[in-house]
């Protein structure tokens, strides 16, 4: 049996910003948000493009498209000067302590890599699993966001397929979130398409980070080393499917979720969590008094008050949660187990987001995935609502979204936009082969998965 093609890595430079704006001389102070994600993995997102017809077999088309990525992610750099930095860790004297901070002056930019695969876009849509190689669409491997001290920040990784290109972004986690992830890419996006010399955008980051009062900008860590605070995690043995939720199927969990619990305020998003988390929790056969949780990542800029605009620029998330036991979760309705999904974000308030961070501060820690990840509990990540189909690179719209190997355990589910827009929802779910296998035939969860045509 022939080995699987691999991916050959062709070529790599670093980018930097076309110019240095005066702001990008100063260092970048990480709040507890950003530093509470050290140990975790760099973010891990990319977009799959059709090669246009014209330009089969012309080596010339991909040597122009390198050429304007690299020139338009020069100027995006202008405006997203953090990206194209390092870490750099400062021991405090006298004190078993340290600061980390970003340095974006003195650096060799974003990283920029040139790869191909002898593959197709069927070869890598068409399996029933997400294949492995995937995961080889990306730079920075399994790498901690601690790792950004010599990795870069950013690294982009453009692989080519036969009849395909892939655009995967790595980003270190300590410097976005999943909205500063994709409000990245979607100005990078727009630059491109104007084609010249043109820095302007839209939706320009707002850089200067945000402490509560009487904080920051300079954070103390109690540590001396990184073996204090930094762990690497190995996910387990994991298989990895999207599944496809139309904007019909996702009306009728709403309405069915909120119709069971006599309300009419229970979310789309919140009824399809709670589909996910009672299937994946029958699939597992947890004994009944097993407590289990469906956890949501939450975005917080729209929580503290006075509000932070949706354009700052760093990690403003939390994480909150539904929690009960299994036999409850399995024998009360969809709807009782969307309301607990809706509580918890009803109840996450601008003083829980306060309450956290100072409760932080005044005991910093790092999280572990080790201790995030629980295979009694689902965590969903990432968001529908993100602009994530509309980047486009001179090559239309993308026919899918994949990630990489970053943040991935038994029980993480993502979530991005369908192809078709309108409402409708892909999840990337990722369980051990025997409990994917039992979700698979889940017949409350098949009622609501509706086919989808990979294969644009």
């Amino acid at each position: 049996m022939s080995n699987p093609p691999r991916v050959r890595h062709i070529s790599e430079c670093f980018i930097k910003p076309q110019y240095a704006l005066q702001e990008s001389k100063l260092p970048v102070y990480l709040t507890p948000w950003d530093l509470a994600m050290l140990s975790v993995h760099y973010i891990q997102k990319g977009l799959l493009f059709n090669k246009p017809p014209a330009a089969a077999n012309r080596e010339d088309f991909i040597e122009a498209l390198l050429g304007r990525l690299k020139h338009s992610l020069s100027l995006t750099l202008v405006h997203f000067y953090p990206l194209a930095g390092r870490l750099v860790t400062q021991k405090t004297e006298n004190q078993p302590s340290c600061v980390i901070f970003v340095d974006s002056a003195n650096s060799p930019g974003a990283k920029f890599i040139h790869a191909a695969l002898d593959m197709t876009i069927s070869d890598i849509l068409s399996p029933t699993d997400v294949p492995s190689v995937v995961q080889s669409f990306f730079d920075h491997d399994r790498a901690v966001n601690f790792d950004g001290h010599t990795m870069a920040l950013l690294s982009i990784q453009v692989t080519e397929l036969e009849d395909g290109i892939f655009i995967g972004c790595s980003i270190n986690h300590c410097i976005v979130d999943g909205t500063s992830f994709w409000h990245f890419l979607n100005s990078w996006s727009e630059i491109f398409r104007a084609d010249g010399n043109d820095i302007s955008i839209t939706r320009p980051p707002i850089h200067k980070r945000w402490f509560p009062e009487g904080y920051g900008p300079i954070i103390n860590l109690p540590f001396t080393h990184q073996d204090e605070f930094i762990s690497r995690f190995e996910a387990p043995k994991l298989r990895e499917r999207m599944f496809h939720f139309s904007s019909e199927s996702i009306a009728k969990l709403k309405a069915k979720a909120n119709a069971e619990y006599s309300t009419d305020t229970i979310s789309s998003f919140q009824s399809l969590s709670a589909l996910v988390w009672r299937c994946i929790t029958r699939a597992r056969r947890l004994p009944r008094d097993q407590v289990t949780s469906c956890r949501l990542a939450t975005n917080n800029r729209s929580r503290i008050d006075p509000p932070l605009p949706q354009d700052y620029f760093g990690n403003c998330i939390h994480v909150v949660a539904g929690v009960t036991t299994a036999g409850e979760l399995l024998q009360q309705s969809l709807g009782w187990a969307a309301w607990q999904l809706h509580q918890a974000v009803v109840n996450h308030t601008d003083k829980v987001v306060l309450d956290w961070l100072h409760s932080w501060l005044q005991s910093p820690n790092v999280h572990q995935l080790a201790r995030v990840f629980d295979r009694c509990s689902v965590m969903m990540g990432s968001s529908p609502r993100f602009n994530k189909y509309g980047n486009e690179f001179g090559m239309g719209k993308a026919v899918a979204l994949r990630s990489g190997y970053g943040n991935k355990f038994d029980g993480k589910v993502s979530s991005y936009p369908g192809y078709e827009g309108g409402g409708s929802v892909d999840l990337e779910v990722c369980l051990p082969p025997d409990s994917m296998s039992v979700l698979e035939s889940d017949e409350e969860f098949l009622e609501a998965v509706s086919m989808s045509n990979q294969l644009h």
